[in-house]
This record gives C-alpha cells, structure tokens and sequence, in this order.
C-alpha cells in the first residue's frame, strides 16, 4: 500500500505513485530549487577540484543509467559498459579531429555509433542469457581495445586521439566552470529520459522480462527484439558518456575505459538499487565520495604502517569497495533507493508506527 499526501488523488494511470516523476506541486517546488541551487552554487563557490569530481560524477551518472536500462529493468548482465562507452568516445573524438566536426554534430554520432556496436553484442541473446550473456559483453571488453590499438592510421593506436573542446555562440568549454554547465545539462535531460522510460510500453516490457521471460514471450512479448533493443539503448546511453568525458579530457584513450571500470559500473548500480532511477544517481554519488574519501585516508594509513605503505595504497582502494559491495548484498540487497523508500513512507506516518 502506497500512502499518498492529503489532497493527492490518482485520477489517472499516469498518476499512480509507480508512474509519476513529479506528483505533487511540492516535489515541483523542491525540485525547482534543487536545479537554481545547482546552477548557481556549485559554479560560483566550488574549487576547480570539487567541480571536476562533479563533472566526472554526472558523466558516470549518464552511463549508470543506460547500464541500469539494460541490468535494472531488462535484467540482462552487462560487464562490458565501459567498452561501449569507448567505442562512443573514439567515434567522437575521431570525427572531432579527423573529419573537423563540431561537438554537437560527433556526439549523437557516437550515441549511434556506440548504439550500433551494442546491438551487435547483443545479438546472442537470442540463444543465451545469464553468465553467458555476461561473458558475451565481456568480450567487447576485450575486442574493442585490440581493433583501437591495430588501427592506429584512424585512432592513433596506443597514443590515443586528441578531441577538441566544444564550442556555442563563441563560448569555448575550455574550464570547469563552463564544463559544469554543459555536463550537467546532459545529465539532467539523460536522467529524465531514464526515469520516464519506465513509463513507456518499451519500459514495461523490459520489466517483465526481467521478472519472468518466458511468462512475457506467452503474453505475445517479443523477447529477442526487447533484449537486443535493451542493448542499443544501454549502449546510446554509454555513447553519451563516452562522447562528453573525451572532449572533457580532452583526448580518447583507451586506458580509460578498462574492464575494473564498468565493474565499478555494475557495482554503483548494486549499491544504489537496480531498477530505479534515482538509486542510480544515490549509487554513483556514493561510491564517488567513497572513492575520495579513501583517497584522502589513504596518506594517513601509510604514515601509520611505514612498513608496508605501498601495499596499502595499492590495496585500500579495492578492498573498500568490495567490502562495500558484500555488506550492501547483506545487509540492502536492493539498494539505497529503498532505503530512501522506506524513510520516506516511515516520516509520512510519523508519529504513529502503523
């Protein structure tokens, strides 16, 4: 049972608390503020550090999203997001400094070209799912770099591709101020179409292959099409992402996009919450400042154990995420999203206990 605020009536099915992204002029309100707070504050008071940890967060967001699409509604392990996110960037980077194209022109391209190359691997899903299926985008993992490195007259191989800055009515993204404004405006648009994606008859039918695929192909759900359509979309998604982090960075290099990436990927997904939009954003935001914090906490632990200061460093970084990882397989299996689910219906009721 879903506890709804006085006043708030579903009239619609679009209404329903499943459904709906904004339900009452409240959340409108608070969701107003939210984004002036976030175009004003961060740009005017935030240090070129904390700034670029933004912008690298909201890219991760973008990816986290499209994997979310294809592991958290579709229910189709993916191990190899940073592989399209790769093939995105190269695109991107390729036809930026080959071919003189402009920013706005190279990333929809790399949103297809990554698009394209995901729906290619995701063609076995018509005979396997599962590991098998993990082990088939594992692959790309693996083949995208060997054809990057042994094409080096179109991707300059191991020296990686330069990708020029961006530019709009003679502003030239070329700070992390007027990074922030570009990087956060994709997010903002890429998370809506993911959240309202479930509403979709495409969305709801990724959910019941997940829940049960052969009950889906027996109510005349096309499985092979939703699966390989999953892929595309997960894959435009990391396009995306990898289109705008190699034109931040300013070059492609496929030393970015490894395989302990998109496990982080996966990873971020787990600790969020599958399947929901918002817990996407609350895992990536979460292992990110992890990730800062053990980095901050790490000079301290060599200063305290000299003798083996450089297996600690070495060792801190993965070990605290997998610690993260098992404890949240316990203890929240599915997530900070219903954790924040669950504090919110509790704090509607407050102060009664029913």
């Amino acid at each position: 049972m879903h506890h709804r605020p006085c006043g708030t009536f579903d009239v619609r099915y679009e209404d329903t608390i499943s459904m709906s992204i904004l339900r009452t002029h409240f959340h409108k309100v608070l969701m107003a503020v939210f984004l002036l707070f976030l175009y004003t504050v961060p740009p005017m008071f935030f240090s070129d550090y904390l700034l670029s940890i933004l912008n690298t967060t909201c890219i991760t967001i973008i990816v986290v999203h499209g994997l979310n699409i294809l592991t958290g509604y579709c229910g189709q392990i993916n191990l190899g997001q940073a592989a399209f996110m790769m093939a995105g960037g190269y695109t991107s980077a390729i036809l930026s400094t080959k071919l003189g194209l402009s920013f706005w022109a190279c990333l929809p391209l790399a949103a297809v070209s990554s698009g394209v190359i995901g729906f290619a691997f995701g063609l076995p899903a018509l005979r396997i799912k599962g590991f098998y299926i993990a082990m088939s985008t594992l692959a790309a993992q693996y083949v995208l770099p060997w054809v990057i490195i042994h094409l080096p007259t179109i991707t300059n191989g191991i020296f990686g591709c330069r990708a020029n800055s961006p530019t709009l009515g003679g502003i030239i993204f070329n700070t992390e101020q007027k990074w922030f404004f570009l990087i956060v405006s994709f997010t903002i648009l890429m998370s809506f179409f993911a959240r309202n994606f479930l509403r979709t008859k495409i969305g709801r039918a990724f959910i019941a292959i997940r829940d049960n695929d052969v009950a889906a192909e027996i109510m005349g759900i096309n499985i092979f099409r939703y699966k390989v359509l999953a892929f595309g979309l997960s894959s435009i998604f990391a396009g995306v992402g990898g289109s705008l982090m190699v034109h931040y960075l300013g070059v492609a290099q496929y030393e970015h996009f490894t395989l302990l990436n998109s496990i982080w990927y996966l990873g971020m997904l787990i600790v969020g919450g599958m399947g929901s939009a918002i817990g996407v954003i609350f895992g990536v935001v979460f292992i990110k400042l992890l990730t800062e914090l053990t980095m901050a906490s790490t000079p301290a632990l060599v200063n305290a154990f000299p003798a083996i200061a450089d297996t600690v460093a070495a060792a801190i970084g993965p070990i605290t995420f997998g610690t993260v990882i098992i404890l949240f397989l316990i203890f929240e299996p599915r997530g900070l999203a219903h954790s924040w689910a669950t504090l919110k219906a509790s704090m509607r009721i407050w102060p009664f206990p029913y």
